[in-house]
């Protein structure tokens, strides 16, 4: 098997079937997006936080520091409704953590969440090589008009239903995002617990029932899962924690700290940070507040009220009120340049499998001869 050779190179025209996950709030940046595009994978703008103009920005600085593809992220969901009860409890419950923080008691009020349709026609304005979604599957409207532009798609899919429901709106790829995944559960049919599938299962079932290619996203931090889902039927892989501790990450020095001290069991679900269910490692935060989930509001509402807190945590490197989202693997995290990540895991998938056994040097960025504009600092509630 040429590891290597797969349906996601050949439509991208990428060396590698390597996609950095979108990682909002920090992590996820331009920097970060460019190295491993440089490298030869497929590098991910978080945009279903950020305004239209903000995220028109981060793709300028992207492609001030690379000429090869990329993709951008965009998130479908609806707008959880204000009940006043909730949102008056989740007030309540905050409220000492906020003192703590030296925050007022009440947080500013919520901004006015970004237009799905304003992002959309923001990509296709600046002709994005490839768009993936989560949380829902776009309209095929959108869809036609995306192919139209020559844009790929990419959708996410933590069960089998969903991932037919994606098919038949017409994605070019289907991201089978498994239990083990860091951040938000990309789950938008039944509950998130109904998504939680490993990826050895999700992958063959996925592969198996469907004609659109798997990419495999959860667990893999290494050439060893990228080989083990390549045989499981996968046409590449996305890869989240395995890139939190890169010096190109925006995550913290604490954040990254805590990544190599934890274990495969340091991480857990919770809906404490948006009002999503999403994977992160524990904290004190989680913890005190897991057995009052059922009484906050919903995503993004609970994002809203949490994110001056998250905020003022991470200035100070409090990890007690971070949302340290995170995979299961996130032990395996190493700290060390993207290129030389995709480097070595290349090595080891192809010492496995065949192929490229000497990968090239990672190309280098263009030189510019300007400073990149500087992106507006994403929503950190929002890792996807």
């Amino acid at each position: 098997m040429n590891w290597s050779h797969t349906a996601l190179t050949e439509r991208l025209d990428i060396r590698y079937p390597i996609i950095q996950a979108p990682m909002a709030g920090g992590p996820g940046t331009p920097r970060l997006a460019a190295a491993v595009s440089n490298a030869g994978g497929l590098g991910s703008l978080a945009g279903g936080c950020l305004q239209p103009e903000s995220l028109r920005q981060a793709i300028a600085e992207m492609r001030a520091l690379t000429d090869r593809p990329f993709a951008v992220n965009l998130a479908l969901s609806s707008v959880a409704h204000g009940d006043p009860v909730r949102l008056a409890r989740a007030r309540e419950l905050l409220a000492p953590y906020r003192a703590e923080l030296g925050l007022p008691p009440e947080p500013p009020a919520p901004p006015a969440p970004p237009e799905f349709e304003q992002l959309l026609d923001m990509v296709m304005e600046e002709r994005v090589p490839a768009v993936s979604f989560i949380f829902g599957a776009p309209d095929t409207v959108y869809l036609d008009l995306l192919r139209d532009a020559g844009i790929v798609t990419l959708g996410t899919a933590t069960h089998l239903l969903e991932a037919i429901v994606l098919e038949e709106s017409g994605v070019d790829f289907i991201i089978a995002q498994g239990a083990e995944a860091g951040g938000h559960r990309g789950t938008f049919i039944g509950h998130p617990e109904q998504g939680l599938v490993g990826i050895l299962t999700l992958v063959p079932l996925l592969a198996k029932h469907v004609r659109v290619p798997i990419i495999a996203a959860g667990g893999i931090m290494d050439g060893r899962g990228i080989a083990a889902t390549r045989i499981l039927g996968a046409a590449g892989v996305q890869m989240g924690t395995a890139f939190l501790a890169c010096p190109e990450s925006g995550a913290s020095p604490a954040y990254k700290a805590l990544l190599s001290e934890g274990s495969e069991i340091a991480t857990t679900l919770s809906r404490v940070f948006t009002g999503r269910s999403g994977r992160v490692l524990r904290n004190r935060l989680v913890s005190e507040l897991h057995p009052y989930e059922a009484e906050l509001p919903g995503y993004p509402l609970q994002s809203f009220l949490t994110e001056e807190m998250r905020q003022v945590a991470a200035e100070q490197d409090l990890t007690a009120f971070m949302a340290l989202w995170a995979g299961q693997g996130c032990h395996l995290s190493e700290q060390r340049p993207a290129a030389e990540l995709i480097a070595a895991w290349a090595e080891q998938a192809a010492a496995l499998l065949g192929g490229e056994e000497s990968p090239r040097e990672p190309v280098a960025a263009e030189p510019v001869d300007r400073e990149p504009p500087a992106a507006e600092s994403p929503d950190p509630a929002c890792f996807i």
